[in-house]
């Protein structure tokens, strides 16, 4: 009876380790466990958290040493998946603030402006009922040369985070959509990467002047 109890528990231990590995970004979050546990982790800490924006930003960590950030973007992740994930990605830190860059890729995917906004008011309520005291900062998305064809929902999205903040306490809504544009209004691809989508090291110079402020020591 004993054996056949020992196999139906490793069985079911089995199912739930496979079921999470299935799980997108997985592996993701085991590297960001892993880095965890060779290093001491960042008292009073700033996490960074949101998509390849944040992930290729190399140096963000090293700019932003004063203030102890700890950068957790992951490539080709959305809101949902940050939420999916937010003991690892925020509630294991207790960080004194999160900037949050995401929403972009679930508009990308074909989700809504509306639903994206409801995505990220789901992750803010989340992690503000669980870490009360912890600022929460907002990153607007940018418009990208590849991704202009999701632009009119990219704004709707920015609109509707930017006013539901501005209604929330030690929270703020950091614009670098309109920095990104020209004295026209319009793109500057010599901000972007040749996919026209990434940024380069200009392009990352327009986000650490606009985000620097709002980081608190």
């Amino acid at each position: 009876m004993k054996k056949i109890i020992t196999a139906f528990v490793l069985a079911v231990f089995v199912s739930l380790q496979t079921t999470a590995q299935d799980k997108p970004f997985w592996n993701e979050i085991q590297n960001f466990k892993k880095q965890d546990s060779l290093s001491r982790l960042k008292k009073n800490s700033i996490v960074f958290i949101g998509s390849s924006s944040f992930r290729m930003w190399n140096d963000a960590e090293t700019i932003f040493k004063k203030y102890n950030v700890i950068n957790r973007g992951f490539g080709g992740s959305g809101l949902k998946d940050a939420n999916d994930y937010i003991k690892e990605l925020v509630l294991d830190y207790k960080p004194k603030q999160v900037v949050i860059y995401s929403g972009e890729n679930d508009i990308a995917s074909g989700v809504s402006g509306k639903e994206t906004f409801e995505r990220f008011s789901t992750f803010f309520n989340n992690i503000r009922t669980q870490l009360p005291k912890t600022n929460i900062a907002y990153v607007s998305m940018k418009l990208s040369p590849s991704r202009i064809q999701f632009a009119e929902e990219l704004l709707k999205a920015n609109a509707l985070i930017e006013e539901y903040i501005k209604t929330q306490k030690n929270a703020s809504y950091i614009d670098i959509t309109s920095k990104m544009l020209d004295s026209a209004g319009k793109l500057r691809p010599d901000l972007f990467l040749n996919d026209m989508l990434h940024m380069n090291p200009k392009g990352y110079a327009i986000w650490q002047e606009a985000i620097t402020p709002y980081l608190i020591k």
